[in-house]
């Protein structure tokens, strides 16, 4: 590797807003913003300010902002064929953005030239030229994106490397070499780089990758081998179309992995944290499956797997979660062997290493019950409940006698649901009724309603998520089905689930189990 100090361009907040589902405000992208420099980004692109009234917004807060770390650039294209630099509204725009870093992409790939410029090769260098020049005499630190290089190299290698030169020699501080299309493949893009190379040594180069080809990840790794020392991203890979090069993959392998150093001290002890927030920012789920950051990254479900992390745990992890600010997670599910359970029941400060025979029992439990449908990643809360059941160290809180849940619709066309229980709790018989939207909000109702008077403590407990999953859609009407609960009392979330031919009474299991884990946690402090 020819160096190993790297410079770091975030821009989620200009390619990863063109995400499809993404839709950030102005304060969104202001708080994205002061999480990416708390957290040691040398570059931030705010967006295009000639393009939108948002983005307009967003440069003149940020310019009031004293930025710890990172410089906020604009973004644009180079000016208009035929039109004078500065007289173009594109140029002028980037210049009222007030930011010390102005980023502009030029045409590298001559069938782009012809096609969207409708252009000379001629013309096109000198527009180049003429907005490089012109925003470094106004005193700009200048990033060049030479937009479409790979597909250019690819047809035409010496004007595409004519039009590097040509910003280059206008001033420009760093040629970042893009693969907008996304599809070169990491050899590629690394043969490419180094005959750059060969031809300008002295040329300070970038990378900017998409993702359509699954690869941009592994071609800004490769990049930087050879020594390209400017890494372009979003954070979780957000961008149009497949994505960009996902930052938080990015940065642990460079750090973690190649030993590379960045302008600022990472904090990479909160990747886990900022990929997170970006995604509830975002309003998008967080992919659970992203290295480093996702939920499973280090999460274990084979048996055998889980019996070696816990002798010794770089036996299935590649580096300690916590040094990404992630954790390491047991699951429990039908593969789990004991090892899962004794690692899930210390977790709930429970010793079971020497009650062999309770383990045994609730191993073959979680089997059965898996086996009809039920699935425990994410109901560590139904897990919980059915392992104090099993050891004997919980009872039933209450036993329902009967239940009736009704559906019916008003003169206006309201419709409603009423559930009416009779439940018997601590001896005594509680009758009880209550309306909801719906049948299961109706339940939960009816049950709270007869339970307050005897478990205070259930007044903080709210549902926050309601899921079911068809287990077998072939079964049509008659299919089981799968409902997972998410409850919450302000201080712990927890999930349940419950598993039947009715959906009412696989949502009653879910739900009884939420209030059973309630109690169970009142009761332990």
């Amino acid at each position: 590797m020819k160096s190993n100090r790297v410079w770091l361009y975030d821009t989620t907040l200009r390619d990863g807003s063109q995400h499809e589902g993404i839709a950030f405000s102005a304060e969104d992208k202001i708080q994205i913003a002061q999480r990416l420099d708390a957290f040691g980004i040398d570059y931030i692109e705010g967006g295009w300010p000639g393009s939108n009234p948002k983005d307009l917004e967003f440069f003149r807060r940020a310019a009031q902002i004293k930025w710890k770390n990172a410089k906020i650039s604009a973004f644009g294209s180079t000016c208009r064929v035929k039109s004078h630099v500065k007289q173009d509204a594109n140029i002028q725009a980037l210049l009222k953005a007030h930011t010390p870093v102005v980023t502009v992409f030029g045409k590298s790939w001559d069938l782009h030239v012809h096609e969207a410029l409708r252009a000379s090769l001629e013309e096109n260098l000198q527009i180049i030229h003429d907005s490089v020049a012109y925003l470094k005499s106004k005193g700009k630190e200048v990033i060049y994106d030479a937009e479409h290089f790979f597909d250019g190299f690819a047809e035409n290698p010496d004007y595409a490397l004519e039009t590097c030169v040509t910003a280059w020699d206008a001033g420009a501080d760093v040629i970042v070499l893009c693969d907008t299309n996304g599809g070169a493949l990491p050899f590629q893009i690394e043969e490419v780089i180094r005959r750059v190379r060969e031809a300008f040594p002295d040329m300070p180069l970038g990378l900017h990758a998409h993702n359509d080809s699954d690869t941009a990840v592994s071609s800004t790794v490769a990049a930087v081998r050879l020594g390209v020392s400017h890494v372009q991203g979003t954070i979780n890979g957000y961008g149009e179309r497949c994505g960009n090069a996902n930052l938080c993959t990015i940065l642990p392998n460079l750090q973690l992995k190649m030993g590379c150093s960045f302008h600022r001290k990472l904090k990479l002890e909160k990747l886990t944290e900022l990929s997170r927030t970006v995604s509830e920012i975002a309003n998008l789920t967080h992919r659970e499956e992203m290295p480093y950051v996702g939920n499973s990254a280090f999460a274990h479900k084979g048996g055998i797997h889980v019996s070696a992390i816990h002798r010794n745990r770089r036996t299935y992890e590649h580096i300690p979660p916590e040094s990404v600010g992630n954790r390491q997670r047991v699951l429990v599910s039908d593969q789990a062997g004991q090892s899962n359970v004794l690692y899930k029941a210390r977790e709930m400060g429970l010793d079971l290493d020497s009650r062999k025979e309770e383990v045994r029992k609730i191993v073959q439990e979680l089997k059965k019950l898996e086996h009809l449908g039920y699935q425990f990643e994410g109901a560590e809360g139904s897990f919980e409940v059915l392992v104090r059941k099993t050891i004997g160290e919980v009872k039933p809180f209450f036993t329902m006698l009967s239940a009736r849940v009704t559906v019916d619709r008003t003169e206006n066309g309201f419709l409603y649901a009423e559930a009416v229980l009779k439940l018997e709790v601590n001896g005594k018989i509680e009758h009880t009724a209550a309306e909801g939207h719906g049948p299961v909000d109706a339940l939960d109702k009816a049950l709270r309603k007869a339970l307050l008077p005897f478990y205070p403590s259930l007044k903080a407990v709210k549902l926050v998520d309601y899921k079911v999953r068809v287990l077998d859609s072939e079964k049509a009407t008659a299919a089981e089905v799968r409902v997972f609960v998410e409850s919450s009392d302000g201080r712990e979330t927890w999930g349940t689930v419950g598993v039947s031919e009715n959906i009412i009474e696989a949502s009653w299991r879910a739900l009884v189990d939420s209030i059973s884990y309630k109690l169970m946690k009142t009761n332990q402090r």
